[in-house]
C-alpha cells in the first residue's frame, strides 16, 4: 500500500478544496473501527506525499457527532502518516480573534459525551498523557509558516469542543468566556486524543466564521445576510488555511522530529502485556506491536 508522511483532515470546504487543488487517487481501505469519513486520498503536494480525509464525508453528509474519528485515525495510520494538520470552522469567544484570522489551538476544553474516544476500549487500557493536547513541535512548524504570510496567524488559542449539533445558547456562551475559551467548535475532539494515542503529531487550525452569540448581531441585518457573511468568511479563512498548509509542509518535508507525541504508548499501557487476549493484540497490532514482547522472550 502507498503511504504518505503528512496527514491532512479538512473541516468544513477545506477537505473538498484541497483534494481539487492537489489531485491525487482515493484508497479504499477499512479498519478495526469501521470505513473512514471517505476514502482518504494520496497525493503528491509540494513534494511531499499527503494523505487527506474529509472529516464529514463528501457533500458534508456527517454530522460532528456521526464523524467516524477512530477510523480517519487508524486509516491516517495504516498510510504511514506520522504527523495530522487538521482544520475546523469555529465561532470566536473573543473580540480580538476576527471571522477570517486563523488560530493555532494550544489548550482545549472537551464538552463532547456522545463519541467513543479511545482505541482501548475493551481488552487494554492505555492513559496517555494529555496536557499538551496539541503537538509543540507541530504547532511550532506552523507558526513560522504564519509569519511568512499576510493572514493575521494567533500562535495559541484555547479550543472549547461542544457535542452539537445545535449551537451555543448566549448563557452558554458566555460561560465558556468565563472558563477561558477562545473558540467554540465540534470536531477537534476525540480527534486530537486518538491522534495522541496513536503516537502521530496532530495540530489543528482553527478557522472563526463568526463571533458567537455573545456579541450580538446589528439589529438592521437579515438572516440571509448574516449567512452570507459566515460562508464568505469560511471561504476566505479557508483559503488563508490552505496557504499556511503549503508553507507549513515545506519545512516538514523530509523532517523527523523526535518528540513526546511519537512515543506516546511507552508508559501508558498499564494492562500487563502476558494477559492480552490474542483477539485484542491483533486489533490493536498497529498501535501496540512495537511494545509487545518478541516471540523469542516468551518462555
Amino acid at each position: 500500500m502507498a503511504e504518505a508522511q503528512i496527514g491532512i483532515i479538512g473541516g468544513s470546504g477545506l477537505g473538498d478544496v484541497l483534494i481539487k487543488q492537489a489531485g491525487g487517487n482515493p484508497v479504499a481501505l477499512d479498519t478495526p473501527f469501521g470505513a473512514p469519513s471517505s476514502p482518504p486520498v494520496l497525493a503528491n503536494w509540494e513534494g511531499t506525499d499527503v494523505a487527506f480525509i474529509a472529516r464529514h464525508g463528501p457533500g458534508h453528509v456527517l454530522n460532528p457527532s456521526a464523524v467516524p474519528y477512530r477510523a480517519n485515525i487508524w486509516a491516517m495510520k495504516q498510510l504511514g502518516v506520522e504527523a495530522i494538520i487538521a482544520s475546523g470552522a469555529t465561532g470566536s469567544l473573543r473580540e480580538q480573534i476576527e471571522p477570517g484570522q486563523l488560530v493555532l489551538c494550544d489548550q482545549v476544553i472537551d464538552k463532547t459525551f456522545r463519541r467513543e474516544s479511545t482505541f482501548f476500549d475493551s481488552g487494554a487500557v492505555a492513559h496517555v498523557e494529555f496536557a499538551e493536547p496539541f503537538c509543540p513541535h507541530l504547532r511550532e512548524v506552523l507558526t513560522r509558516a504564519g509569519q511568512a504570510g499576510e493572514t493575521v496567524v494567533h500562535p495559541s488559542g484555547t479550543y472549547v469542543c461542544m457535542e452539537g449539533p445545535q449551537f451555543s445558547t448566549r448563557a452558554e456562551s458566555n460561560m465558556h468566556r468565563a472558563w477561558g475559551g477562545d473558540l467554540i467548535g465540534m470536531t477537534c475532539m476525540p480527534e486530537a486524543k486518538l491522534a495522541r494515542e496513536a503516537e502521530m503529531c496532530y495540530a489543528l487550525v482553527a478557522l472563526p466564521t463568526d463571533y458567537d452569540c455573545w456579541r450580538p448581531h446589528d439589529a438592521g441585518r437579515k438572516q440571509d445576510e448574516l449567512l452570507r457573511e459566515i460562508l464568505g468568511n469560511l471561504k476566505h479563512g479557508t483559503d488563508n488555511a490552505i496557504t499556511l498548509m503549503r508553507a507549513a509542509i515545506s519545512l516538514l518535508k523530509g523532517a523527523a522530529p523526535t518528540c513526546a507525541c511519537r512515543d506516546a504508548l511507552a508508559l501508558a499501557l498499564w494492562t500487563d502485556k502476558g494477559r492480552l487476549a490474542p483477539a485484542v493484540k491483533e486489533r490493536l497490532g498497529l498501535l501496540i506491536d512495537r511494545y509487545m514482547p518478541d516471540s523469542s522472550d516468551k518462555g
